[in-house]
């Protein structure tokens, strides 16, 4: 009966935009709301924008003063035994050339309560309804801090009382101060903090023995947002399509999720803990804010999860020849440096040549 999506990043052929297209002309209310100011990808996504307002989709340029980086799907069929919505929501984009190369996570449901807040988010970023407060979803910027503060400050509140305390989180970058700040102060309280951040990590652990910080870089690019608080044993695990960045909690439109189901939770906790185990892809961040390889990647072998379910191809092979630390690690070899040079050379000069600014 009906569709609605947020797209953030679109490729230049979508499969995701075509299937839209062909529903709307099928006769489904298909809507859509297409953030036309994502990096580097706006041509993309005004001509598809153009290319679905003329099959007839309701189409939206995203919300204004923010940009819209939630990734949701809301589907309504008619079965029979009535309406049902089936929601998708996810840490990455709805792009089918990122997927063959970044990893990420999402989830796949009927929930009742996730459906209604899945309506009430579209009908909120589309100015068709009146907010109201979700059941299950935690948006920003309007709840997503203030939700992140909560949980950070339960598990400081178990750790004074002698219960079990334990951050997990897995993101692209962590740069936010008053998060930072709040990470700090639960490491002095006692919680066990494990952090994997790809990217930029503004956190040091200055010695703290329960605060850990490695990144991991390998054939895919980390990309999933995880967040698994201990709580007392009685363990809570969210998905998000946000990092801890100001930008993220701040200034976009972000969507978390609860996993409530326990096989899946256990999924997602498994595949941190084979990232937390890596002795092969990792680099961990050292008392001095530098980063290392593990002292004993020498011996058993452990690499991370989706090596092990994706066979190396040339890419793997490539990497596997060409390891470079993600911040400080050891200097790569020459090899690796002069085809990187080459590489920037040909996009400055190919920018130069559109007339496109090179930074």
């Amino acid at each position: 009966m009906a569709i609605k999506q947020t797209l953030y990043r679109v490729s230049g052929k979508s499969p995701i935009v075509a299937a839209l297209i062909r529903a709307a002309q099928q006769g489904k209310q298909v809507t859509v709301l297409v953030e036309v100011r994502a990096r580097f990808d706006e041509e993309n996504n005004i001509n598809w924008c153009l290319a679905l307002e003329k099959a007839g989709c309701h189409v939206f340029y995203g919300v204004p003063k923010l940009k819209t980086h939630s990734k949701i799907t809301c589907v309504v069929r008619k079965e029979p035994d009535g309406l049902r919505r089936y929601v998708h929501l996810g840490t990455g984009n709805y792009n089918d050339v990122t997927a063959k190369l970044y990893t990420d996570m999402g989830l796949f449901t009927c929930d009742e309560a996730i459906g209604r807040d899945a309506v009430n988010f579209f009908n909120r970023v589309t100015g068709y309804g009146e907010s109201a407060e979700m059941e299950k979803l935690v948006a920003a910027p309007t709840h997503l801090r203030k939700a992140f503060k909560r949980l950070i400050r339960r598990e400081i509140e178990h750790a004074e009382a002698g219960l079990p305390a334990r951050i997990t989180a897995k993101m692209n970058s962590l740069v936010d101060p008053k998060i930072i700040k709040l990470l700090y102060e639960a490491a002095d309280a006692g919680v066990e903090i494990d952090l994997i951040v790809r990217g930029m990590c503004c956190l040091k652990t200055g010695g703290r023995e329960n605060l850990r910080v490695r990144s991991i870089v390998g054939r895919l690019l980390e990309h999933t947002r995880a967040y698994v608080f201990e709580n007392g044993g009685e363990k809570e695990v969210y998905l998000a399509s946000a990092d801890w960045m100001p930008r993220n909690l701040d200034k976009r439109v972000e969507l978390m999720f609860p996993i409530e189901d326990p096989a899946l939770q256990n999924r997602i906790v498994a595949s941190l803990a084979d990232e937390l185990n890596d002795n092969m892809k990792a680099w961990e961040m050292k008392k001095n804010g530098k980063y290392g390889r593990r002292a004993e990647r020498q011996h058993e072998s452990l690499g991370n999860e989706k090596e092990r379910q994706v066979s190396p191809g040339k890419a793997g092979r490539a990497a596997a020849q060409f390891p470079g630390s993600p911040h400080s690690g050891p200097r790569r070899n020459r090899r690796a440096r002069r085809i990187n040079q080459r590489i920037g050379m040909r996009w400055r000069k190919r920018n130069a040549s559109i007339g496109r600014p090179c930074f």
